[in-house]
């Protein structure tokens, strides 16, 4: 009989086990561009590789730990790219004759990537709103950049949450040599191209332009820096990863109303309730921690059915439904708009994990949370449990935002100590007690010493090594400082596991309010949506959650094309744009710079 994994998805039979996980990796593709695909495939994790009988061997579905080392290369350098802003961008808004921009960069180089699906390491400025002329002066710092074919790319967007982000424009450099001795670049501007913008943003600057002289036609600017640091420490050598600084957002979306047909009560200033519909406001949240993350930590997704391969590589028709759908699912519920909200620290510190627990409620409310680890660091998570209900599939697959590899993934919470000075293990916690000091009754404290982080690999999207917890402990550790951190095998520590989960659940039905939230089309509804919201209240809900996913599923052309057909023609041009810019077209060389003139 099939089982229903910790995502709500079917898979085959399968018990892993803590000593036993080690044994199921993947064994290393070879550096000659082979993917995992065609590398040897992992034994079965719950299994001693034999049938009952013990004279077969028994094969399980592919996926979960990977084994394939990191490159060992001499060490490169710690750089610091600095986005200072931009000038003369068009104005993508009708409305406001403005922009909400933001600039993404990838960071790109020959560095031999463990397989080819690894993606090259990101960064994100936050959104400046209403502006032409941007001042994000965002810094990234990263380590082992090689010291030389490295490329920076960088493509500026109009952040619009209503619809997809256009994009402004790009622009990519080279720099061929790095050393210690070298220059850098300092405050340079660099012709943003605009071949690959939005028209409808350029033609509105031309038209603006004809009735004011202050519009400027010509092409827009960047302005960026890069300058070696130091030399990065050898052990860690082989790999590029983000040193900081540590940002943070927190994401909110109403996902009620029209799906789950879910109304709150709402109160009014003179305290009077209102009987409407009120945007809950779902959060999801993004922590980019200090790197390196332990090499070890290296997870694929696991094909424990036919569809799921589809589904990660978007080959097949159904798996590129279900992969846009995941993808959809994940720039909504990750979406940036005006309640964003941004925050950064420099490296890791107390403060830091103060403000993990204000992120997470403290130990407020019995919240169990999702998470999954990127391989650069990247941390997100949301609240989880019966109450939130997942549409379409994995809920690891969604936050990966389908990714092939990640470094972790399952799932956590927080408790109060007793006693901050005490073993955990040994002595009361909140949830289950009540104890004096906190939640439910008081303000929780404000010293992470008080607080324990329990978190687990109950994934069955990536099925993470229970080996590996204690490299997963002490990243987190050296991430949080202050705070108290427990790792749980999902096997061996099972049923401590669900004893812990079902306390938090009760704590929850005792504290907070028992709302269903659905990850799923509610995705459509914005965050100023909630005059539209209001409207619906009283309005019958139109299908279950099982018969939405049915009826998406049975009408993708209607449900899901719909999603895909605005962005087709848009990821069309940003993909001729980035096979242009990987054949050397319009990129700046740096062996010094060549800035804009």
């Amino acid at each position: 009989m099939a089982n229903v994994n910790s995502d709500g998805l079917q898979e085959e039979p399968v018990a892993p086990s803590a000593h036993e996980s080690s044994s199921s990796t993947t064994q290393p593709a070879e550096k000659t561009g082979r993917t995992d695909e065609e590398a040897p495939k992992p034994d079965n994790p719950g299994s001693d590789g034999n049938h009952e009988d013990g004279n077969h061997e028994k094969k399980g579905p592919a996926g979960g730990f990977d084994a394939t080392p990191v490159p060992k290369l001499e060490p490169g350098y710690t750089v610091k790219f600095t986005f200072h802003g931009a000038k003369n961008l068009p104005p993508a808004d009708l409305n406001t004759l403005s922009s909400d921009p933001y600039l993404v960069a990838n960071l790109e180089s020959d560095i031999p990537s463990r397989h080819k699906e690894d993606p090259d390491l990101r960064w994100r400025t936050p959104t400046q709103r209403r502006s032409l002329h941007p001042e994000w002066n965002s810094d990234w710092i990263v380590a082992n950049v090689p010291p030389k074919g490295i490329r920076l790319r960088c493509t500026i967007y109009d952040e619009d949450p209503g619809n997809h982000d256009d994009r402004v424009g790009d622009l990519h450099i080279d720099i061929k040599q790095l050393s210690e001795d070298w220059e850098g670049i300092k405050e340079q501007p660099y012709d943003i191209r605009k071949r690959k913008g939005s028209k409808r943003a350029y033609l509105l600057r031309g038209c603006m332009g004809l009735f004011s002289r202050s519009i400027r036609a010509s092409g827009g600017q960047t302005i960026i820096s890069v300058q070696v640091l130091e030399r990065s420490p050898p052990e860690h050598a082989g790999r590029m990863y983000t040193v900081g600084p540590c940002v943070w957002s927190q994401h909110f979306s109403p996902m009620i109303g029209r799906l789950a047909g879910t109304k709150e009560a709402k109160e009014d200033s003179n305290g009077n309730t209102e009987k409407k519909t009120e945007s809950y406001n779902f959060q999801a949240n993004q922590v980019q921690l200090a790197g390196p993350v332990p090499e070890e930590m290296y997870h694929r997704y696991v094909e424990f059915k036919p569809v799921i391969a589809g589904m990660f590589t978007a080959k097949s028709l159904r798996g590129r439904i279900l992969n846009r759908a995941l993808h959809h699912q994940h720039y909504r519920i990750y979406n940036y708009d005006r309640s964003t909200i941004y925050g950064l620290f420099p490296k890791p510190s107390k403060t830091m994990t103060l403000q993990f627990l204000d992120l997470v409620h403290f130990d407020r409310g019995g919240r169990i949370f999702t998470y999954v680890l990127s391989l650069d660091g990247q941390w997100r998570f949301t609240e989880t449990g019966k109450e939130f209900g997942i549409d379409l599939l994995s809920k690891h697959t969604m936050h990966s935002n389908v990714s092939i590899y990640v470094a972790f993934s399952g799932e956590f919470f927080i408790r109060r100590l007793k006693d901050p000075w005490k073993d955990p293990e040994h002595q009361e916690t909140h949830p289950p007690v009540e104890i004096d000091g906190g939640p439910p009754n008081q303000e929780s404290p404000k010293d992470p010493a008080h607080y324990q982080l329990i978190i687990d690999n109950d994934s069955g999207t990536y099925r993470p090594n229970a080996d590996l917890l204690p490299q997963l402990k002490k990243f987190f550790n050296r991430n949080l400082p202050g705070l108290k951190i427990t790792t749980l095998d999902c096997n061996k520590d099972k049923e401590k596991m669900e004893k812990y989960k079902k306390e938090q659940s009760e704590r929850r039905k005792a504290e907070g309010k028992n709302v269903a939230i659905l990850q799923g089309d509610a995705g459509s509804i914005s965050s100023s949506d909630e005059e539209d919201l209001d409207a619906l209240a009283g309005q019958p809900k139109e299908r279950g959650k099982i018969g939405k996913v049915a009826h998406g599923v049975a009408e993708p052309k209607e449900k899901v094309m719909e999603w895909a057909g605005g962005t087709k023609r848009r990821e069309k041009r940003e993909e001729e744009d980035d096979q242009g810019a990987a054949r050397g077209e319009g990129g700046v060389d740096e062996g010094g710079p060549n800035p804009a003139s």
